[in-house]
């Protein structure tokens, strides 16, 4: 059987090749779908097979799936350009035969209101037209999602957002990535949609995290959308971005990136990574 990953240079395609490679995974048996072959010679030294496909070539992209049984699309990062991108890989997978893809979603993608979400919605229902068997992997947030907030945190004191007292559901990009391989690496993932995230986190509980991490008392400042937004992009966030991120803080506010479902957990066989240990990294 042999697997692909895009992405594979990117964090979430190499955490998610290690996993595979820990489960007992030759080799040469999974293939690294990378736009820059140059970045990927550690995975080719180990003799994981490299092929160059970019998401905007259709052909690289039908070449570099031949042969291929199973499939995970890592989500493009260009946002605005994903669906395009997405239908591209998921053409050149039903037209190379590939048996089975796992997508790597955002929790409850088909009703959240979060702007990141409209992508996400688009690509599963492209996905289930096309008619290859799959799983979605709705994934939580990332704790690494928050490591810029570790230097102003230790800076100011302060933890800034506009998350209210609303639950973010995180876990660490390894643990998403092995529970990524786990599907990749099941009989009965088809037809299956995993609301994956770890534990469940106030931001005022994530500013009590952040002060074992800088060894200094932190407490959370509740901004508006508005306001936070404009905290982005006085620290330089891109508007476009800071408008984004300042979404997703609303977002959490109304409970779009909480879970309760323990998939993860079960996917992982354990609790998933606190925030404090990655941000410790």
């Amino acid at each position: 059987m042999t697997i692909a990953v895009t992405g594979a240079t990117g964090n979430l395609g190499r955490l998610t090749i290690a996993a595979l490679l820990e489960r007992g995974v030759a080799a040469a048996d999974i293939v690294a779908v990378v736009r820059d072959a140059a970045k990927a010679a550690e995975l080719a030294e180990k003799g994981v097979q490299v092929r160059v496909a970019d998401y905007d070539d259709a052909d690289a992209l039908r070449v570099a799936f031949a042969g291929v049984d199973k499939l995970l699309l890592v989500s493009g990062s260009e946002i605005g350009r994903r669906v395009p991108q997405h239908t591209n890989v998921v053409e050149a997978a039903k037209a190379t035969g590939v048996g089975f893809l796992a997508y790597t979603s955002i929790l409850d993608a088909q009703n959240s209101p979060l702007m990141l979400a409209a992508e996400h919605k688009a690509t599963e229902n492209l996905i289930a037209e096309s008619g290859i068997a799959h799983a979605l992997l709705r994934n939580g947030w990332y704790w690494e999602n928050y490591e810029s907030a570790v230097g102003t945190a230790r800076e100011t004191g302060v933890l800034f957002g506009a998350a209210g007292t609303g639950r973010v559901a995180g876990a660490a990009r390894k643990d998403f990535a092995e529970a990524a391989a786990a599907v990749l690496l099941a009989d009965d993932a088809a037809g299956k949609v995993y609301e994956l995230g770890g534990d469940r986190l106030t931001y005022a509980e994530l500013a009590e995290a952040l002060s074992g991490v800088v060894g200094k008392p932190i407490v959370y400042k509740d901004l508006s959308r508005e306001e936070y937004t404009q905290v982005l992009e006085g620290a330089g966030v891109p508007s476009q971005f800071a408008a984004v991120l300042a979404d997703s803080d609303a977002g959490i506010a109304a409970g779009a990136l909480d879970t309760d479902s323990g998939d993860l957990q079960r996917l992982i066989g354990r609790d998933a990574t606190p925030v404090a240990d990655v941000l410790r990294g």
